[in-house]
C-alpha cells in the first residue's frame, strides 16, 4: 500500500486493466479495417473507371489483390507468429497500406495504378488473419466474444458504404480515393491502440510460449483434417463470387431500383451483425464444426432460389440467409482454428485459410463468374449451389473426423 493509501498496481492489476480493454480496442480495429473495406469495396471501381480505365482493366485491378494474397499472406502471418509480436506486425501493415494507398494519387494509367494495387496487396491483404489471431487469443485466454469484437467491423461497413454514397454524389469520384486514404490512417491509430502482447521484453522469459518454425508450418498443411477444413470453409465462403460480382447487375435486369438494391444489401450484412452479436451462444449450442456445415446448406438454399430470379417479397428473406452462408461460416473458422491449431501457429493457419477462400477459391469463382453470367444469367448461381454442395460433403467429413482436440501438437 502507497504512503498516500492508493493500491500499488502490480502486474497481475495491469493485465487485468488491459484484459477489460483487449475488446474495446480490437472492436475499434475491426471497424477501422471495415472502414477502408466499406469505401473501397462498392466506390473503388467508379474512380478507377473516372481515371479513364477500361473494364477488363479494372477487372485485372481488383482481382490483382487476391492473387497476391495467395503468396504473400501465408507468408507475413507465418513470420507475425515467428516473431511473436502481431501487434508490432499490424502497425508496420498498416503504414504500408497507407503509403501505398497514397501513391494512387500520383497515378495515371493502367500499368501505374496496377503497379500501386499489387504493392497495397502486399500490405493490405494480410491485416486481417494476423488481426483474427490475436482476437482469438483474446477469446481463449479471457473468454471474450469474438462476434461481438467483430460485428463492429460490419457496423462500420454499413456506415462507410452509405457516406461513400453521399461523397460520391456531392464531390464526385475523387473524393472516393480521398475517404480511403483516411480511412487507412485511422487503422494506422487503432494499430497503435491495439493491446501489447504477452511475453515480450522482460516478461519473455516467464512465458512458455514456443516459437514457431518452417517446419511446423510444413507440418500444418500436411495435416488432413486441416486440408478438408480449408475446402470445406474455402468453398462456401466462394460460394458468394457470383453474388459478389453480379449481384447489383443482375438484380437491376430485374428492374429492382437502385434504392432497393441498397437495402437488399444491407439485409444481409444487418443479419450478419445479429449472428455476431449471439456468436458465443451459437458456437456453444452448435458447434465449430456445425457452423460450417449450416453454412453449406443454407447456400445450397440462398443460391438455389436466387437463380430462379424470385419475386421482390423473397428476396428479402433470403437476404437474411446471408447470416449463415458467410457469417456462420466465418464464424466456423475462425473458432476451429483456434480449437484445432496451437496457438502459436494460429495466424499461419488464419493466413492460410484467408489465401485459400480469399484468393484461390474466390479468386477462380470471380473470374469463372463472367463467362458463367454471361452465358446463363442468373442460372449462373447454380454453380454457386454446386460449391455449396461439395462444401456440405468436406463439412460432413470434418464433422465425422475431427474429435475436438489439436490437430498439431505444440512443442
Amino acid at each position: 500500500m502507497l504512503g498516500n493509501g492508493k493500491r500499488e498496481m502490480g502486474p497481475d492489476s495491469r493485465q487485468s486493466h488491459q484484459e477489460r480493454g483487449f475488446a474495446a480496442r480490437l472492436s475499434l480495429f475491426y471497424g477501422a479495417i471495415f472502414l477502408l473495406i466499406g469505401f473501397h469495396l462498392p466506390y473503388f471501381p467508379v474512380w478507377l473507371a473516372w481515371r479513364g480505365l477500361s473494364p477488363g482493366e479494372i477487372g485485372i485491378i481488383l482481382s490483382a489483390p487476391l492473387a497476391v494474397r495467395i503468396v504473400i499472406t501465408p507468408i507475413i502471418s507465418f513470420t507475425a507468429d515467428r516473431a511473436g509480436d502481431r501487434r508490432l506486425a499490424l502497425i508496420l501493415l498498416a503504414w504500408g497500406a497507407l503509403g501505398a494507398l497514397s501513391l494512387f494519387t500520383l497515378a495515371s494509367g493502367f500499368f501505374a495504378i496496377l503497379a500501386i494495387a499489387i504493392l497495397a496487396a502486399l500490405f493490405w491483404t494480410s491485416i486481417m488473419p494476423v488481426t483474427e489471431a490475436i482476437a482469438m487469443d483474446g477469446v481463449r485466454r479471457s473468454g471474450h466474444d469474438y462476434g461481438r469484437m467483430r460485428l463492429w467491423g460490419s457496423l462500420t461497413f454499413i456506415a462507410a458504404s452509405f457516406a461513400g454514397g453521399i461523397a460520391l454524389q456531392s464531390f464526385d469520384a475523387p473524393a472516393v480515393l480521398w475517404l480511403m486514404i483516411a480511412a487507412a490512417g485511422s487503422i494506422v491509430v487503432a494499430a497503435y491502440l491495439l493491446p501489447r502482447p504477452v511475453g515480450k521484453g522482460r516478461l519473455r522469459a516467464a512465458t512458455s510460449q514456443p516459437e514457431i518454425h518452417v517446419k511446423d508450418a510444413v507440418l500444418l498443411v500436411r495435416q488432413p483434417l486441416f486440408l478438408v477444413f480449408l475446402a470445406a470453409a474455402s468453398l462456401v465462403q466462394a460460394s458468394h463470387g457470383v453474388y459478389y460480382a453480379f449481384g447489383t447487375i443482375h438484380w437491376q435486369s430485374l428492374n429492382i431500383s437502385p434504392g432497393i438494391i441498397g437495402l437488399l444489401w444491407a439485409v444481409g450484412v444487418i443479419a450478419e451483425i445479429l449472428l455476431f452479436m449471439f456468436s458465443r451462444r451459437a458456437v456453444a449450442a452448435l458447434g465449430t464444426v456445425n457452423l460450417i456445415v449450416l453454412a453449406a446448406l443454407a447456400g445450397m438454399l440462398r443460391w438455389t432460389i436466387t437463380a430462379f430470379s424470385p419475386p421482390l417479397w423473397v428476396l428479402f428473406p433470403i437476404q437474411v440467409l446471408h447470416a449463415l452462408s458467410f457469417g456462420a461460416a466465418h464464424l466456423g473458422a475462425v473458432h476451429f482454428i483456434s480449437q484445432a491449431i496451437p496457438e502459436k501457429s494460429s495466424a499461419t493457419a488464419q493466413g492460410l485459410y484467408s489465401a485459400c477462400a480469399g484468393g484461390i477459391a474466390m479468386g477462380a469463382v470471380i473470374l469463372a463468374s463472367g463467362p458463367l453470367y454471361e452465358a446463363l444469367g442468373g442460372y449462373a448461381y447454380l454453380a454457386m449451389t454446386a460449391l455449396s454442395l461439395v462444401s456440405l460433403a468436406g463439412a460432413l467429413i470434418l464433422a465425422r473426423r475431427w474429435q475436438g482436440g489439436k490437430l498439431m501438437t505444440a512443442r
